[in-house]
């Protein structure tokens, strides 16, 4: 995987609050569910997922900040050069001692090495915890559900929604983390979750709004039109001599005991109507009045 911090268009320096909102502009930008199709689509919202993934994580990201693990997470082998390739006047290439270690200093490594693994081995202590990433349909964080994130190290973790989850929420699995040490317990694993905007629904804290477009007739006359709600279609009364910002009310019928709200816009046909022009030329309203009188000047 190339940089992540090139993925995301962050600076190295970049704040969690920077990364956070490249990521979710980039993943709303790349989902797949919004790109049907586009393959191309589909792997950059990969690569996203699985920067944001290390750099959204302090430990990760300092590790990976200091050449420890690289761009996937993986380590990466300490560089312990000896010796330094440079060459001559004459252009020849020669080798420079750049470290010399003696048998003391060999003993030394090897003494850190095992009484560190002593040290470890000898007392328990918790995993760590470790952050993923994941994006879910708006209908899906409004309603609950389950879904599977497959980790970069192959496993697999049912994720279960609940109902009402806002964007950005954090939902934490235990013991799905970092192993423990010595018998220690298993960290846990963070799924910050990302919701995909509905072209449909807006959501106002636990409340919906719905732009229904309606005809002429209908805002003038009255109608029973179904609209949709998270939960399915129903029938809404609309009440004669409704205008375009008339706002109805479907009670209960948001998320978690919220309400849904349907704004009602006039939409005029098409193409052209001989029969209502030629009715409109003749028609004076019983209450006239001037649609742009509170206009600012």
């Amino acid at each position: 995987m190339d940089d992540p911090y090139k993925i995301l268009g962050v600076e190295r320096s970049a704040s969690e609050d920077a990364i956070r909102t490249a990521y979710r502009k980039l993943a709303k930008q790349h989902h797949p569910d919004l790109n049907p199709g586009n393959a191309g689509a589909e792997e950059k919202f990969k690569q996203i997922s699985s920067a944001y993934g290390l750099l959204s994580d302090a430990e990760k990201r300092g590790r990976f900040d200091r050449g420890e693990i690289d761009a996937a997470g993986n380590e990466k082998p300490p560089e312990r050069p000896f010796y330094r390739n440079h060459g001559d006047s004459a252009g020849r290439a020669k080798y420079r001692a750049e470290e010399a270690f003696g048998f003391d200093d060999w003993d030394s490594i090897f003494g850190q090495a095992f009484g560190e693994r002593m040290k470890r081995g000898s007392s328990k202590s918790r995993g760590g915890d470790v952050r993923y990433a994941l994006t879910v349909e708006f209908l899906e964080a409004a309603n609950g559900a389950k879904r599977r994130l497959t980790l970069p190290d192959g496993r697999v973790l049912d994720v279960t929604i609940p109902p009402g989850l806002e964007d950005g929420q954090v939902l934490r699995l235990r013991g799905q983390g970092s192993p423990g040490a010595a018998g220690g317990p298993d960290g846990d694993a963070l799924i910050e979750v990302h919701v995909a905007p509905s072209q449909l629904f807006r959501r106002e804290g636990k409340d919906l709004v719905v732009e229904l477009p309606v005809t002429l007739a209908e805002a003038v006359l009255g109608a029973r039109i179904e609209v949709p709600t998270i939960k399915g279609g129903v029938n809404l009364a609309i009440p004669p001599n409704s205008n375009t910002g008339t706002r109805l009310r479907l009670k209960e019928r948001g998320i978690a005991g919220g309400h849904q709200y349907v704004d009602l816009k006039i939409v005029l046909p098409p193409g052209p109507e001989p029969e209502l022009a030629e009715f409109l030329k003749g028609w004076s309203p019983k209450h006239p009045f001037d649609p742009r009188k509170d206009m600012p000047s």
